[in-house]
């Protein structure tokens, strides 16, 4: 039964597949033609299932994976499982998701913020920083600001480009959430100048620290 379910799931999103979607996606670096808002509701019509989504990850198709974040049970998995997982997901959508939607629910989540931030490997360290970014917005007690704006000030401007957005991104959190700490945060963002010339589509904040920051806490204030 377990493999006819698989079966009928891989041939559903072999269905939903668009070439120009993944002509779309492969710019980003991301292998599938799925179109997300048909694979959230492919998700929610499958709802929770443990089993099948650990299935559809170990087929190793990116869609299939995206699929799997979505409909498995987050706390169910191990510390050591989600380090494999996390190392195997090999384009930046499947990282992001499987970050956010399944390792900030799960248990272990702190554990391996602090495993995986100092990791050699570019993409599993800045798993480590968005783990830290959600704590800094949703759970700062304990974090040491000022330590992370001097790691932040000495490495982001040589970091390779996935880490040096995740860093980026805990910069800005920092300056927006912590008003002590934001002169200093939008110092760090106009010398190091990361991201500056970002494009930005009209209406959209600019991903550069100063400029989110300033928009951000604009934006709480109400002015």
């Amino acid at each position: 039964m377990a493999e006819t379910v698989l079966a009928e799931v891989m041939a559903e999103l072999a269905a939903l597949e668009d070439p120009k979607t993944r002509a779309v996606n492969e710019r980003h670096g991301d292998d599938h033609g799925v179109n997300l808002g048909k694979l959230r509701a492919l998700a929610k019509r499958l709802k929770t299932q443990q089993e099948l989504a650990c299935r559809l990850w170990e087929t190793g198709d990116t869609a299939a994976r995206l699929l799997a974040t979505l409909i498995c049970r987050p706390k169910a998995f191990g510390r050591d499982e989600l380090d494999v997982m996390l190392r195997s997901a090999c384009t930046p959508k499947v990282h992001d998701w499987l970050v956010n939607y399944v390792v900030k629910k799960n248990p272990y989540a702190e554990e391996l913020r602090l495993t995986w931030s100092t990791d050699p490997d570019p993409a599993v360290a800045s798993a480590g920083w968005a783990l830290t970014t959600e704590r800094v917005a949703k759970k700062p007690e304990g974090l040491d600001l000022a330590r992370l704006l001097d790691t932040i000030e000495a490495e982001m401007k040589d970091a390779p480009d996935r880490l040096q957005w995740a860093m980026n991104q805990c910069l800005a959190q920092i300056g927006i959430e912590h008003a002590e700490h934001r002169t200093r945060a939008i110092d760090i963002g106009e010398r190091l100048q990361v991201l500056k010339d970002y494009p930005t589509s009209p209406g959209c904040t600019s991903p550069f620290a100063p400029a989110w920051i300033t928009e951000m806490v604009r934006r709480k204030q109400g002015t």
